[in-house]
């Protein structure tokens, strides 16, 4: 999951970023039209979306090396570390995707999307400074406080809002999951010799073993009365915002500069407000227009205070905001 140095242009790198920002946005959605259609648990659904994106990923491998004609060379990377990668983000991740599609769930795409991608920055500015001593600065701090401030009017919006507060809760654990995972790749980054492509397949690996006896438990077969209608939501669910939208994201994070990473992902909730009210039918109410603004204000915040920081440095490994 660490940047990998890559000959990927940067403007190709910034069209990737692009696309995987949309694709991402677009995920709650096509989850809350599962729900929808069937009877399907948010388990149950993260589990689908890591085994298939598993096996799509595992493909794309096992292609790209037949039509390589030959074997690419391994990055060394010791087998306890590797191993220690794989489990640490595959519990990350899945608790990402399973308290984030459990969000969406109980308080809508909009609400799920924005908590969670607001949160994660700032819970990664926090946990880098406390951990990795990294220092927060006057604008992050400003951003910090501008992110809870939107939390709180997201929570207490009016009698109208869609807005509940369980919702917000495992949003804020999806952005937990999330940030967690984010810093210790960061952590371990900084070392290099890592091969990014191969911690994603096994992190996807780790993440199905995790969600599959709960996905059991919750029944790992739905019930719809739209059988072929299920099946393409979460073709399009496992193949575009998972093994496509991550492919990409990676790619383009090697060769562009990590604030204009974190820019280009504010993508991810304007792409999911504008599905939820266009195609779901979602109202968003005054409170919540105002809480998402002040958000994607902070999370914005952040990004300036790191172009500043990076201009500021010496030319040497930026990590990345998000």
């Amino acid at each position: 999951m660490s940047h990998v140095v890559s000959g990927l242009p940067v403007g190709r790198g910034l069209l990737c970023l692009i696309v995987a920002g949309a694709a991402w946005g677009t995920a709650g959605a096509a989850a809350a039209l599962v729900y929808r259609t069937s009877d399907m648990g948010a388990v149950t659904l993260s589990f689908w979306r890591c085994a298939a994106g598993l096996a799509l990923l595992l493909a794309d491998r096992v292609l790209r090396r037949v039509l390589r004609g030959r074997p690419r060379a391994a990055v060394t990377e010791a087998p306890g570390r590797r191993a220690l990668k794989a489990v640490t983000t595959g519990v990350g991740l899945a608790v990402f995707q399973t308290a984030y599609f459990a969000a969406v769930s109980a308080t809508g795409l909009a609400v799920a999307t924005v908590v969670t991608l607001g949160a994660g920055p700032v819970l990664i500015a926090l946990g880098a400074r406390f951990a990795l001593g990294e220092r927060l600065g006057p604008a992050g701090t400003a951003a910090v406080a501008g992110a809870l401030a939107g939390l709180l009017v997201l929570t207490c919006g009016g009698a109208g809002a869609t807005v509940r507060p369980w919702g917000v809760l495992l949003a804020l654990a999806s952005a937990s999951g999330y940030s967690a995972m984010t810093l210790l790749t960061r952590w371990w980054g900084r070392d290099g010799g890592s091969d990014a492509a191969g911690t994603t397949v096994w992190a996807f690996a780790v993440t199905s073993l995790c969600l599959l006896p709960f996905a059991l438990a919750e029944g790992l077969l739905p019930h719809t009365a739209h059988p072929v209608r299920v099946l393409s939501l979460m073709g399009y669910i496992a193949a575009v915002p998972t093994a496509l939208a991550y492919a990409l994201y990676f790619a383009g994070a090697a060769v562009v500069r990590s604030a204009t990473v974190s820019v280009i992902m504010l993508l991810e909730p304007v792409s999911a407000a504008v599905l939820a009210v266009a195609l779901l039918g979602e109202h968003l109410t005054a409170s919540t227009v105002t809480g998402t603004l002040l958000m994607l204000g902070s999370v914005a915040g952040l990004a300036v205070a790191e172009a500043r920081e990076a201009r500021r440095g010496t030319g040497g490994e930026r990590p990345a905001l998000v």
